[in-house]
């Protein structure tokens, strides 16, 4: 009997271990999770109605790669690791900008591939996220695809951020400093005085902008939109969730901390050893030791500008002390299964969204942090929903404000939907394709 009831024995431990296999899997990958359109809240306005209508893919399904698109971490992951499948190469010239304080400033301009379908001069003005370029292969598909649809596209550089690109001054981009996007910006309004801009910002990148929109009314101007995505919003509240483990935040902390510290060391030498330089050997020292992005920002960030204490770092570089000065249209767009911005920062953008006419905010189920890949069931597109979403919103307002009187067009970027009334450089020519020789 005991010959015979072996096999069974394992034959049932087998398939115990595979169920426990699939159950965890599907706990993992979140395989029964819904899709959903995004969560959209806004006021009632003509101008909101006219979006959404207008943006339909903002009311409709995101439907990310069945089989492994609702796990958040996944979709973060494969951001993190390739940024997009099947990345174009868009050709474009770098700029260079001396600022007051001695540091040089690049960003890289693409020119639209076409006309804009309402005729205008449009430009995107683009901020990426944490120590990110426009050679990161988010960007490049972002771009490329904005080109198509006839905008012209400037991209900062965070300082810093480029390997091949020394620094000039003890300085490097910081979570809200807005003096390297401002520099960008008023460098492009000089160069095409005609054009009138869309902002875009992608997780730090978002902070940035809407900092900088929210930080004096002039910048508002000539401003058509602004789009920020997978932002946190206050670096402060951030702060405690960052030491968190749910959702392996913590985990999360000490890679971005590893990768902020290449940065820094790989600028040691401008960082460190120039005389008018703000570090002390103990600062590098304690660099070394750093584990969380909290430990570097105190030593080392907060310095660059002189703010005495890691909170008063965080409570002057927030775009929540800001942004509710923003009166141009403006999309904050988030995912409820980013493993980096947690949920309670979300009341944030809800509540802007319900108080002023101007703010819809999008939050969808899944999509995780700057992921948003879609796809039927393994293999994701090249183009992701963050992608559309952006192009569709900027060309929804084009095509209002290309209808609406003159009178009332964005001049000045002070439009308010409330009442209607209108309130030294060089650069080289460089391409991301090897094969170019333009």
């Amino acid at each position: 009997i005991n010959a015979m009831t072996m096999p069974a024995m394992f034959d049932g431990m087998k398939l115990a271990a595979v169920a426990t296999v699939l159950y965890f899997l599907v706990r993992c990958l979140n395989l029964k999770s819904p899709t959903a359109p995004p969560d959209v809240t806004y006021r009632d306005t003509p101008l909101n109605r006219y979006l959404l209508k207008s943006c339909p893919i903002l009311t409709k399904e995101y439907e990310p790669p069945l089989l492994w698109g609702k796990s958040g971490h996944l979709q973060t992951a494969l951001y993190g690791k390739m940024g997009r499948v099947s990345s174009p190469n868009p050709c474009g010239v770098r700029k260079y900008l001396l600022m007051q304080d001695g540091a040089t400033a690049t960003f890289d301009l693409f020119e639209s591939l076409g006309d804009h379908r309402t005729g205008d001069d449009i430009t995107m003005v683009i901020c990426p996220g944490i120590g990110n370029h426009s050679e990161k292969h988010y960007i490049r598909t972002f771009v490329n695809h904005s080109q198509r649809q006839g905008y012209r596209c400037a991209v900062l550089n965070h300082l810093g951020s480029l390997p091949n690109i020394e620094l000039t001054s003890p300085r490097m981009f910081t979570y809200g400093c807005t003096w390297e996007f401002a520099a960008m910006v008023g460098s492009i309004k000089r160069a095409f005085p005609q054009t009138l801009l869309i902002v875009v910002g992608f997780s730090l990148g978002g902070n940035i902008v809407c900092k900088f929109l929210g930080e004096n009314r002039i910048n508002q101007e000539r401003v058509l939109c602004c789009v920020s995505v997978c932002q946190g919003y206050s670096a402060l509240r951030a702060q405690k969730t960052f030491l968190q483990w749910d959702q392996c935040r913590r985990l999360y902390n000490f890679l971005m901390a590893d990768n902020m510290k290449k940065i820094i060391l790989s600028h040691r030498g401008s960082l460190f050893g120039m005389n008018s330089s703000k570090m002390e050997d103990a600062d590098l020292s304690r660099l070394y030791t750093a584990t969380s992005l909290m430990q570097i920002d105190d030593n080392i960030m907060r310095k660059f500008h002189g703010h005495d204490t890691l909170k008063e770092y965080y409570e002057k570089e927030s775009c929540v002390h800001y942004i509710h000065n923003i009166n141009v249209p403006l999309l904050l767009v988030n995912s409820s299964d980013d493993p980096l911005v947690h949920r309670s920062l979300l009341t944030i953008p809800r509540t802007l969204a319900e108080k002023k006419p101007n703010v819809i905010f999008a939050l969808t189920l899944h999509g995780g942090h700057l992921g948003f890949f879609e796809g039927a069931v393994l293999f994701p597109q090249p183009l992701t929903w963050m992608d559309k979403v952006i192009v569709g919103y900027a060309n929804a307002i084009c095509r209002w404000e290309r209808h609406r009187p003159p009178c009332l067009r964005t001049r000045r970027g002070l439009c308010s939907q409330a009442d209607g009334k209108a309130y030294h450089t060089h650069a080289h020519v460089f391409c991301m394709d090897r094969h170019c020789q333009g």
